[in-house]
């Protein structure tokens, strides 16, 4: 492994994948053997498969149509706070008290949205439960902050990195 030349990135972060038309035929019981393969795994190895589990537990559609990203923002931003009080709720059980904790957004926009206590006709089809955030904030809860996007930890599940960041 010493000679060997390593990527800069482990995925590439400027091609789009496409169909390729002209792409040769696959066997597809080779697949099918490998998922199988996977399969058996898990459910032979327990330790796998609650790891597995808690993946898919977690990866899930959304459940409401957002019309733009703001709005995608503004109600993760909602089930963040929900996972942030649940914490905080053990972590006093446990002894350790905590006044205001830190949310995290890279959206400017999702953050006035959350920080203006006033419903506008943009944001009336929003669901009522989505608004939990914004009651959390102005009780002094949780206080949500801006932060650049390059430096948002969040990200790192989402967008690959580039080529950059491992220099």
């Amino acid at each position: 492994m010493d000679g060997c030349k390593e990527p800069a990135t482990p995925i590439s972060t400027c091609c789009n994948l496409d169909l390729d038309e002209k792409g040769i035929t696959v066997e597809n019981s080779k697949f099918r053997g490998i998922i199988g393969s996977l399969l058996y795994l898990t459910t032979s190895r327990p330790h796998i498969m609650f790891v597995v589990a808690l993946v898919s537990w977690h990866s899930k559609k959304q459940a409401c149509i957002a019309l733009n990203t703001i709005e995608v923002e503004y109600i993760v931003a909602g089930i963040c706070c929900a996972q942030i009080l649940w914490m905080k709720q053990q972590l006093k059980d446990y002894g350790t008290k905590l006044n205001r904790i830190p949310l995290r957004c890279d959206n400017t926009s999702a953050i006035n949205l959350i920080k203006n206590p006033i419903l506008h006709s943009r944001t009336k089809h929003i669901e009522i439960r989505h608004h939990f955030l914004r009651d959390h904030v102005q009780k002094n809860d949780c206080v949500v902050e801006f932060v650049e996007t390059n430096k948002q930890l969040a990200n790192i599940f989402t967008k690959p990195p580039p080529k950059e960041r491992y220099n």
